[in-house]
């Protein structure tokens, strides 16, 4: 059985790109710098804008205009909300887009790449992350927010810890041997526990110091801090300096702690460099995970081990007017991926990265998730002709953008994958009748009305899986005991403005295609699907143990006696 999740959400700028053709392990060759172009042709006038390189004049118009169109609740959410948790990436993304729309867009999909559970119409992250600020201004506020604060900041960013040693008033201090040992006299100080931190390690202590004994508890790498009497001669003495073995001016030597010598100075000494890592990590935002991956994406790295196949396929569903839902369904066969065995049961695992670009190749969203599949190991050799789908449904803006994934094999490091495409989401005008894709399954269904729009393979209230095929020129396959199901949605129905119906007559057809002979011709009126909406879903299953072994094509046509508009779908596919 397959386990896993196909986790696809972001949002790019509206914007025109040059058509991209799909690339499997291949790098188109580059285009000319801007800088060159302008070499070769002085007439740099009438050259596209968005390619010419800008003056330190324009560029700093550029930026003025921006934080004066970066306002209220956007620059609050980028400024105080994310503040934390946003990349450099993702920031430079969203200063890089043009309006309110957009930014709305961005917004949407910044938290839903986050939600540990997106077939859930609830994000938890964001929920979390919002009580996380609540709970930090609450508990954290020292003369400012307590987001603001680095206990609120590593509150916000890694949750609650697993123990917190606290000493809100100081006080006397036995220190422990691997800060010096003796008896001194300290200032506030917390120090909090994680048993483990992604991307950080194992057994983490972050230590927190309110030197001005004011509430301000602020993250130190510098043990030595708390110690209020460091610099009190002859007072809190370390156990070498009662000793007579040491000096308390010996603990001023540089460094980033002062602890003073003692039997633990070597090693202290020599685990500075891993302090000011740690600490490094926890001021950044949480890191990407499979860099290996985003190499082939952000450089086009070049495959040097075997390709590693997939395929994609992308459709368009009207939401609203200005908004397409974009289901990208992703394939992979069992064969192709590397399988481990132990007890009895047969492991692959493949990570997938990808990033969404605008025209100026800003990167507006990444995505990354780690999916695997389990088999019985007997049964292993059976199920090698069986494909995994990966789903997801994007919102997106019409326009057009390029789309990157990169998968690896995590059981065979040189086995990876890259896919690029240019795909265009079509704008659904008010007063023309259009349609959305017209897709092809081999399992379609209405589900409960709890599951409406949430879950793989689910748009508005049906599971539909379409069949993938390496391109959208080749037909997909059904076999002869099967059913083929096809699904598509009409948009912009005239309505008759007495009786306030639509009226249009919908015909299925489907065509053998070596002798162009119609072996089923029906039709239907709209009004039997939904008589006073603009909008109709066409939802037919129909067996094909009638049909010979050969090439197909199902066409819907839709005329509408109210606009006087006429549009028609098609899609191929075989029977084997």
């Amino acid at each position: 059985m397959s386990k896993g999740r196909f986790s696809l959400v972001f949002v790019v700028a509206l914007g025109t790109l040059v058509a991209i053709p799909a690339v499997h392990g291949q790098q188109a060759a580059p285009s000319s710098s801007p800088a060159a172009s302008s070499s070769q042709n002085p007439d740099t006038q009438n050259q596209d804008p968005l390619k010419r390189q800008l003056s330190d004049k324009e560029r700093f118009k550029q930026q003025k205009e921006l934080k004066q169109e970066l306002h209220g609740t956007y620059k609050k959410w980028v400024d105080e909300d994310v503040h934390w948790i946003i990349t450099d990436q993702e920031l430079k993304a969203f200063k890089s887009l043009s309006n309110d729309e957009e930014r709305d867009s961005f917004i949407e999909a910044f938290w839903q790449r986050r939600n540990p559970n997106p077939d859930s119409p609830e994000n938890e992250f964001r929920e979390e992350h919002y009580r996380r600020i609540a709970y930090a201004n609450e508990h954290f506020a020292a003369g400012k927010p307590g987001w603001k604060t680095d206990r609120g900041h590593i509150y916000i960013a890694f949750g609650k810890p697993d123990d917190i040693e606290s000493h809100p008033s100081g006080g006397m201090y036995d220190r422990p041997i691997a800060e010096g040992g003796g008896e001194t006299s300290t200032f506030p100080f917390e120090i909090w526990h994680y048993r483990y931190l992604e991307g950080i390690g194992d057994n983490i202590d972050i230590e927190f110091v309110d030197t001005c004994m004011c509430g301000d508890y602020h993250m130190t790498i510098d043990r030595s801090e708390k110690d209020a009497l460091q610099h009190v001669p002859g007072a809190g003495a370390t156990l070498y300096e009662q000793m007579g073995m040491a000096k308390q001016a010996d603990r001023f030597r540089g460094g980033l702690e002062n602890l003073g010598d003692g039997p633990n100075a070597a090693i202290n000494q020599s685990k500075q460099f891993d302090r000011l890592e740690q600490y490094a990590k926890l001021q950044a935002p949480p890191p990407v995970k499979f860099k290996d991956l985003e190499s082939f994406l952000s450089d086009h790295k070049l495959l040097t081990g075997p390709i590693f196949p997939f395929d994609v396929r992308t459709d368009f569903v009207k939401v609203t007017d200005d908004t397409v839902l974009v289901p990208i369904t992703l394939q992979i066969k069992n064969r192709d991926i590397t399988f481990t065995t132990k007890d009895g049961v047969a492991k692959g695992e493949v990570n997938i990265l990808g990033r969404v670009s605008t025209i100026t190749d800003h990167v507006v969203q990444t995505f990354e998730e780690t999916v695997q599949v389990e088999e019985p190991a007997e049964l292993l050799p059976q199920t090698l002709d069986r494909a995994q789908l990966y789903w997801k449904a994007l919102p997106l803006r019409p326009g057009r953008y390029r789309v990157d994934v990169a998968i690896k094999d995590v059981n065979n490091v040189d086995h990876v994958g890259v896919w690029a495409q240019g795909i265009t989401v079509p704008k659904y005008d008010d007063d023309r009748l259009s349609a959305s894709s017209l897709i092809l399954a081999d399992k379609m269904y209405r589900v409960p009305s709890k599951e409406i729009g949430t879950g793989s393979f689910i748009i508005s209230n049906t599971f539909i899986r379409p069949r993938v095929t390496a391109n959208a020129a080749t037909p997909v396959s059904f076999h002869r005991d099967q059913k083929l199901n096809f699904w598509m949605q009409v948009y912009n129905l005239g309505i008759d403005e007495k009786s306030k119906q639509n009226s249009a007559k919908i015909t299925y057809q489907i065509i053998d295609t070596a002798s162009n002979k119609t072996l089923l011709d029906t039709s239907e009126d709209s009004k039997s699907l939904s008589a006073n909406s603009d909008q109709v879903t066409v939802e037919k299953s129909l067996p094909l143990a009638s049909l010979q072994p050969g090439k197909y094509l199902v066409k819907i046509q839709v005329n509408d006696s109210v606009s006087k508009q006429e549009i028609a779908q098609s899609a191929p596919f075989t029977v084997e």
